[in-house]
């Protein structure tokens, strides 16, 4: 015997949950399938750029970002010998209408789980209920799920599905049974947070260095964690291998791996190694991505975020990519009802759209910035950055990925809403 809803969401990662918001908002009714049997925090931080703020800011999420998150004032990068190379202002700083937002995923996620149980009730989202495939026909979809122990559940009945469930997604692999394992980079990372008094402007986010040398991302992602004003710095190391890491988000990872790349990162203003060195757990995962698809939606199922355009992590921008997904999705259904018609409107704009993001990010993503100072110094000390490249030339790096990714400021303000 099967159950019955309007919209079935496979998933309930950050996409999975801001679509179920968003159809409740657009009064279409929904149901989230997550294949975990609990879901708790994971993984560490992650930057919700002025695009996806919108998104969320319109589902009345903005008073909860704030309560866990950092309003990110300015971007700015250094070489390897922590020398400043490039800066500008983020977010309502820059003069967007939106802030930008460094959180830890876990606070982003539990801000959007508890919004959703709220709104849509404490049955909304269903754990423990994997699915094993989802069959259509001329009326509607049928999901098969199994338990954790591999039984048998009822399926569920629906309008349509989408697919949801992360870069090992099932309904994926339902439409491409070939396409092999994720695409690895050849970079490696390692991540973790540490308790650690404020540095620069306390809300800066940091690049620096290069993959030649090491790269390090660095950023607060929580204030006054402790009482005394210190904060939860969250880092990332990256680092040219032959070999990927394990695909797996909960993999420790070892100090002497990478840590030597870094060990000479004492900065005026921040020691790098000794923040290393004082996080409380590092975590080594792969940088990949998967090849952009031609065609997401198939009938009445589609894709939506790492499920639909995997992406390398150096443009601040995969969650934002799948938030502003379910948000264009949400408004299609709403205009052009639950069924094939807005689906392909999706597809049609939004496989476009992901597609020029997932290969600028493997090709010129903000971060080459730090790649042409790298080039152009030979990776060395300079006395005069201008004697190698201008900050017109960076800018434009910077700027270029705006419009690619969707948050050029004038662009963002005169977009109409996606509901």
């Amino acid at each position: 015997m099967s159950q019955q809803t309007e919209v079935i969401v496979l998933g309930a990662g950050i996409g999975g949950l801001t679509l179920a918001l968003s159809l409740h908002q657009a009064g279409i009714a929904c149901r989230v399938h997550e294949a975990v049997p609990e879901l708790k925090p994971l993984g560490v931080g992650i930057n919700l750029l002025p695009h996806a703020v919108r998104e969320l800011g319109e589902l009345g999420l903005m008073p909860a970002l704030d309560a866990v998150g950092v309003r990110t004032r300015e971007a700015v990068f250094f070489n390897s010998h922590g020398q400043l190379v490039f800066r500008e202002a983020a977010g309502t700083a820059a003069g967007y209408d939106w802030p930008q937002y460094s959180i830890h995923r876990g606070d982003l996620h539990t801000v959007l789980l508890q919004a959703t149980r709220e709104r849509l009730g404490a049955d909304a989202v269903v754990c423990g209920h994997r699915c094993a495939g989802v069959d259509q026909d001329d009326t509607g979809v049928t999901a098969r799920f199994t338990a954790p122990d591999g039984s048998l559940l009822p399926s569920v009945r629906g309008s349509i599905a989408v697919g949801c469930d992360g870069i090992h997604s099932v309904l994926r692999k339902q439409f491409y049974p070939e396409e092999g394992a994720p695409r690895y980079s050849g970079v490696n990372m390692w991540r973790g947070t540490a308790v650690h008094k404020p540095f620069l402007s306390g809300a800066s986010m940091v690049r620096a260095g290069w993959l030649d040398q090491g790269k390090m991302v660095i950023y607060p992602i929580r204030d006054n964690v402790d009482g005394e004003g210190n904060q939860l710095i969250n880092w990332v190391a990256e680092i040219h291998a032959a070999q990927p890491a394990l695909q797996d988000w909960s993999r420790p990872g070892r100090l002497e791996d990478f840590l030597p790349a870094f060990e000479d990162w004492h900065f005026d203003w921040l020691d790098v190694p000794a923040l290393i060195r004082s996080s409380d757990a590092i975590l080594e995962y792969p940088m990949v991505d998967q090849d952009p698809l031609p065609k997401w939606t198939h009938g009445r199922l589609t894709l939506l975020g790492d499920a639909a355009h995997p992406m390398v992590p150096r443009g601040s921008n995969g969650a934002g990519q799948a938030i502003i997904d379910a948000r264009y999705l949400a408004g299609a259904l709403r205009k052009l009802g639950v069924g094939q018609a807005a689906l392909e409107d999706y597809d049609r704009v939004r496989v476009k759209t992901t597609t020029q993001v997932v290969l600028t990010n493997r090709s010129n993503p903000p971060d080459a910035i730090l790649r042409e100072v790298f080039e152009r110094s030979g990776g060395r000390r300079f006395d005069r950055l201008e004697e190698f490249v201008t900050q017109q030339e960076l800018q434009a790096i910077s700027d270029n990925y705006k419009q690619v990714a969707g948050y050029d400021p004038a662009a963002l303000k005169s977009r109409p809403s996606y509901l």
